[in-house]
Formats: C-alpha cells, structure tokens, sequence
C-alpha cells in the first residue's frame, strides 16, 4: 500500500518510487506464470467462435471490479477492439440498476444474475462468469443455472477457482490469490479473446 504522507525530501520520494516499482514487477510476474495457461485462453477463445458460428451471444456476469470488467469485455466486442467488424453479440448482466435492485429486493441478492440468465441464456451461448475468489455465491448460482441451460461456462477465478471451477466447462484461474493482480489478468486475456476473436471472424 502506498503511504498517505507523499510529503517529504528525496528520500520519501524513493520509497514511494520502490512501492510502485514493486506492484509493477508483481504484476509482470504474474503476466509472465500466466503464460503457462495459454492452452486454457485457447480454448476460451475458440469456445467464443464456436458460439459466434452458431448464431449464439456472450453473457458476462461479476461483481465490483469483475462487474467493470465484464461491461468493458462487452463493449469490446460489441463495438470493436482493432478491427472494423459487425459486432458480435454480447451483453453484460451489470448495468441495468432496475433489474440489480428489483431481484434482490423481489427474490435475493444470489439470485441477481441466475434469474437474468434464465430469461436470456440459451443452449450454445458463451456465459463469461467472473470472479476472483471464485466463491461469489451470485457468481456460482448464475454459472450453474447457465450450464443447466446447455451454454459454454467459462470461469475467470484467482489461484484456488473457488466453488466457480465446478461450475465451469473451462476455467482460468489466474496464479495469483491477490485480488488487484487477478483483476489485471482478467482484463488483459479479455483483450487477447477479444483480438483472437477478431482475427478470425473479421
């Protein structure tokens, strides 16, 4: 963490320079053990264009900062991510405040995006849940519902996976359990997908 007292001599300044230095060789070192999971981004990506193939959509699911990741994975294929392209249907389950308050006031906080899935998720879609412990009880119930439903279940999880891996046909767990490098993670195989899905349906 840094500290809150960024006043002082050069000597402040060089431990506030060593505290960034050493989040950002982390977080290189996880990018880098991530590599080993290469195989796993693969198969996401092509579980995306067997679905984008079949007439299917992507659905993403998450809370907090898994929530903004799966609306910028959203907007990225929708929109685009490098190349002029139709936009391939995605949507995430994070935006529409009404449906975020009226099912958990109506029914429970778990059930925020497992009664959404069950109204929009149909065989062969790709269902995207995120979560860094891979233990968000909303999370698992939503993943659950969703393979029930016949969809590709992809899991984005820290180290351990969680209650989330059983959910999921293909899982990342990124090799980190803390939380600000998972996300980081999360977002940069967001982009690899997002690329890997352009280069072979533009």
């Amino acid at each position: 963490m840094l500290k809150n007292n960024f006043a002082g001599g050069p000597r402040k300044t060089e431990e506030i320079k060593k505290q960034i230095h050493c989040i950002l060789d982390e977080s290189i070192a996880v990018k880098e053990n991530t590599k080993r999971l290469s195989d796993v981004i693969e198969k996401i990506a092509r579980a995306v264009i067997k679905c984008y193939r079949s007439g299917g959509k992507v659905v993403l699911f998450g809370n907090g900062g898994s929530a903004a990741d799966c609306q910028h994975i959203a907007a990225e294929l929708m929109c685009r991510f490098e190349k002029e392209r139709r936009p391939f249907a995605a949507v995430a389950l994070t935006t529409d405040t009404s449906l975020l308050t009226a099912i958990p006031n109506d029914y429970s906080f778990e059930d925020v995006f497992a009664r959404q899935v069950d109204g929009i998720v149909n065989r062969g879609d790709a269902v995207i849940a995120i979560s860094t412990s891979g233990n968000s009880p909303n999370v698992v119930a939503a993943a659950r519902r969703a393979g029930k439903r016949g969809a590709i279940v992809i899991g984005f999880t820290g180290a351990l996976g969680g209650r989330l891996k059983s959910a999921c046909g293909i899982t990342l767990m990124v090799p980190s359990r803390v939380t600000a490098r998972v996300q980081e993670v999360h977002i940069t195989v967001g982009h690899i997908v997002c690329k890997l899905i352009e280069n072979e349906l533009s």
